[in-house]
């Protein structure tokens, strides 16, 4: 799994996204019984494994995660909030929406979101938060706000919805949608961020 860094050295960096599938069973996901298990599994669907050394889980908030993961040379450091969208038919979708903060590059609050299908080079994407429509800049299968500005304006959307949903089309010309509930995003997304507080 990747995580793209928008906008250092004047273009998308990819940025390897790790944590452990043993992650959710060492924290608790505030779910009992079959609930838990399901978020627990979705959170490690869309997490690569890497050795336990490699990350630090900085919290479990209903269906998202925050992370720190130390990083390698000049990159330094990244933690991120990240959740799966809400599962359709019981399947478990190849999707997922982060904010994360890289410090040494200078990003804070950055807001990535991979959709579940291959969209349609001409079809828009257009995030939903609330009442709030936000239209992103996207790739075939990832999609960002087009500025710092924007991703302010996202992420304070996101700290007084109770949901958000990403539209596009595919490339078979059919609409979709990916949707997120954010119970928990606002405390990941803070959980996040002082992970990577002291990082310079």
């Amino acid at each position: 799994m990747v995580l793209h860094n928008r906008c250092c050295g004047g273009g998308k960096r990819s940025l390897a996204l790790y944590a452990g599938a043993g992650v959710a069973k060492r924290h608790g996901l505030g779910f009992a019984g079959p609930m838990m298990r399901s978020v627990a599994l979705m959170i490690c669907a869309l997490l690569a494994a890497t050795p336990a050394a490699a990350r630090e889980s900085l919290g479990m908030f209903e269906q998202w995660g925050a992370f720190r993961d130390p990083g390698v040379s000049q990159n330094g450091p990244r933690c991120y909030a990240i959740a799966q969208p809400s599962a359709r038919s019981g399947q478990l979708s190849g999707g997922f929406a982060s904010v994360a903060t890289w410090p040494r590059q200078r990003v804070r609050g950055q807001v990535h979101l991979r959709l579940s299908r291959t969209r349609s080079p001409r079809a828009p994407v257009t995030l939903s938060v609330g009442e709030r429509r936000f239209t992103l800049v996207a790739g075939q299968m990832d999609a960002w706000a087009s500025d710092p500005r924007g991703d302010a304006s996202i992420i304070a959307a996101m700290r007084s919805a109770s949901s958000m949903s990403v539209q596009s089309s595919d490339a078979n010309g059919r609409a979709f949608a990916d949707s997120y509930a954010l119970r928990g995003a606002a405390t990941a997304i803070d959980a996040a961020g002082l992970g990577c507080a002291r990082v310079r």
